[in-house]
C-alpha cells in the first residue's frame, strides 16, 4: 500500500513494515505480523500441496496426522483475510485528500486472491480421500 502524507507518497510492503517494527523496538508485534502475513499463507499453500500429493500418490500411513493438518488449514483459512480487512479499513478511513491518504496496491489484490483460493481449495478437498489410501 502507499501512504500519502502532506502530498508525499511512500510505498510500504509487509517486509518493510516488519523491519520498521523491529527498528522501532516492537519485536513481538513484528513477529506477529511475520507469522500472520507471511508464514501462515506459505504454510497453508505447502500444507494443501502436501495433502494433494498424499491423495494423488496414495501415501500409506499417518492418516490421522494428515486429517489434523487438513482441519488446521481449514480453520486458519478465514483468519488470513485479516490483512486484507485491515488494508480495506485503512483505505476507507484515511482519505483526506492531499493531507493523508492510503492507497491499496496491486499486491493487496494478489494476496486477497491467494487467500480466497486457498480457502476454496481447503473447502473443496475431501479429507475422506486420505483414509481411502490406507490398507
Amino acid at each position: 500500500m502507499t501512504i500519502t502524507s502532506l502530498g508525499v507518497g511512500e510505498p510500504h510492503t509487509i517486509v518493510g513494515g516488519i523491519l520498521s517494527l523491529i527498528h522501532a523496538g516492537m519485536v513481538p508485534i513484528a513477529m506477529l505480523v511475520l507469522v500472520a502475513s507471511i508464514l501462515v499463507p506459505l504454510l497453508k499453500l505447502l500444507g494443501i500441496s502436501l495433502l494433494l500429493l498424499n491423495v494423488h500418490y496414495r501415501w500409506q500411513g499417518h492418516a490421522k496426522k494428515w486429517t489434523v493438518l487438513y482441519r488446521i488449514i481449514a480453520f486458519v483459512g478465514r483468519w488470513s483475510m485479516l490483512d486484507i480487512f485491515m488494508i480495506s479499513i485503512l483505505v476507507a478511513l484515511v482519505d483526506m485528500g492531499r493531507v493523508a491518504q492510503v492507497i491499496a496496491g496491486p499486491a493487496a489484490t494478489a494476496f486477497a486472491a491467494v487467500v480466497v483460493l486457498t480457502m476454496f481449495a481447503a473447502k473443496n478437498f475431501d479429507p475422506r480421500l486420505i483414509w481411502d489410501n490406507q490398507r
